[in-house]
């Protein structure tokens, strides 16, 4: 599901940017839809998409199926797509406890039509709700999410009762213990409720309608980013990443719901000692470092190794370019960082490795590889983070410790090499 490393012929220069470099972005739209609790998606695609993305949505964690209508060839000829489609959605909401049935339309039912006037909006107890991720149009999982969420707020949002003025949605998927201490740092400023998304409630998703602040931690959100501000609601820029971003963040938040500013200076100013107590402690001052990936968050990542010590010529992201990236990208920028790459190949990556002979590689399976074979230490991205926390000074605690610590074992990966070349 991720690229192929480089062939000696492949040239360099002309790298293709039509498509993405990676799994197909639906799969970050069934990754949080399928985790819903009485939510059953339909899937309108092709039988390889299917069997592809089911694959891949079972293999990080869906525990339901995934309901399809068969579109082959012959299908699509007698212009089939909507009826099929709307006879998977009445068998998914057949469904024990089933609430709500969002209809995943890839490439192929995009292409052929899918009208969504033509589609119920609701079917006994469940809600119906279309979300289009065709690969053409999403060039990346986290964008896909976006869409995803941005469609379901859109139709399940409360707008109605009045607004929770002391309440933020905190907008990402995150480690589950980040969540924990972005929520317990909140309330002791005088917040009284967050609302964790992408979740598992529906109930949350209604709830998050009437929440005063969003507070997207990723950069991709910009769907859901722009419904809060047709809203009315306020969107707290950045995330709470590092001495000066969480510092930064926490005041943000105390001025956009208006609490206690004595309050909030003492929470902020606690946090960031913290925050100085680890980089104290450890230090990633005189390594090179590369942070590539296609998960959306390889800015902030950056930023915070940065501010640990380490040089960081180049990151690469695979999400576009977006106003919710550029603060970071600007404070990257202005401490040495030389290139950062928008909707990023691994032929960009495959020539800053020639370009900057790093010290520790974070990157896509491909890319960490080709590292390893030159000696390099790297680890993936992906799986390497996403399984340690990240936010405030607990998480930059975790994420400068694990790179001190590969960076530490650093002769293992020469040892290896020059074993290998004998």
């Amino acid at each position: 599901m991720e690229p192929i490393a480089l062939s000696a012929e492949q040239p360099q220069g002309h790298t293709c940017k039509l498509h993405p470099q990676s799994m197909c972005p639906a799969f970050g739209s069934l990754r949080i839809l399928s985790r819903i609790e009485g939510s059953h998606p339909v899937m309108a695609t092709d039988t390889g998409c299917l069997y592809g993305l089911t694959f891949v949505t079972h293999f990080y964690g869906a525990r339901k199926s995934i309901l399809a209508p068969t579109l082959g060839s012959a299908e699509l000829y007698s212009g089939e797509v909507v009826e099929g489609t709307r006879m998977a959605i009445e068998a998914a909401a057949r469904e024990p406890g089933c609430r709500l049935v969002p209809v995943v339309s890839l490439c192929v039912a995009e292409t052929a039509g899918m009208p969504e006037e033509l589609l119920p909006r609701k079917v006994g107890d469940a809600e119906v709700v279309l979300v289009r991720v065709p690969a053409y149009a999403i060039h990346s999982h986290p964008e896909a999410k976006d869409v995803a969420l941005e469609a379901l707020l859109r139709r399940l949002g409360d707008r109605e009762s009045p607004r929770e003025e002391r309440t933020v949605v905190v907008l990402g998927e995150v480690f589950p213990a980040d969540q924990l201490a972005i929520d317990a740092i909140l309330r002791r400023m005088g917040v009284e409720a967050t609302i964790a998304l992408p979740g598992r409630s529906i109930d949350d998703l209604r709830r998050a309608g009437r929440a005063a602040v969003l507070a997207p931690l990723h950069p991709f959100y910009k769907g859901v980013t722009r419904l809060y501000r047709e809203w009315g609601a306020s969107v707290a820029g950045g995330a709470p990443v590092g001495i000066s971003g969480a510092y930064a963040w926490l005041k943000s938040i105390g001025a956009l719901l208006d609490l206690d500013p004595a309050l909030v200076d003492r929470v902020a100013e606690e946090e960031r000692e913290k925050a100085q107590a680890v980089l104290a402690a450890k230090s990633l001052k005189g390594a090179r470092v590369l942070v590539t990936g296609y998960e959306g968050t390889e800015l902030a990542y950056a930023r915070l190794l940065v501010e640990a010590g380490a040089e960081v010529p180049y990151v690469s992201t695979s999400i576009g370019v977006d106003p919710l990236s550029l603060p970071d990208e600007l404070w990257l920028k202005a401490r040495g960082t030389q290139e950062v790459a928008y909707r990023k190949a691994l032929e960009e990556d495959m020539a800053a490795l020639d370009r900057y002979a790093p010290d520790f590689v974070l990157g896509t399976t491909p890319f960490a590889a080709a590292a390893k074979e030159r000696g390099i230490p790297a680890m993936y991205f992906t799986n390497q983070l996403a399984s340690r926390p990240f936010f405030l000074s607990g998480g930059m605690a975790a994420t400068i410790g694990f790179v001190a610590e590969t960076l530490e074992r650093a002769n293992r990966y020469r040892e290896m090499l020059a074993f290998f070349a004998e």
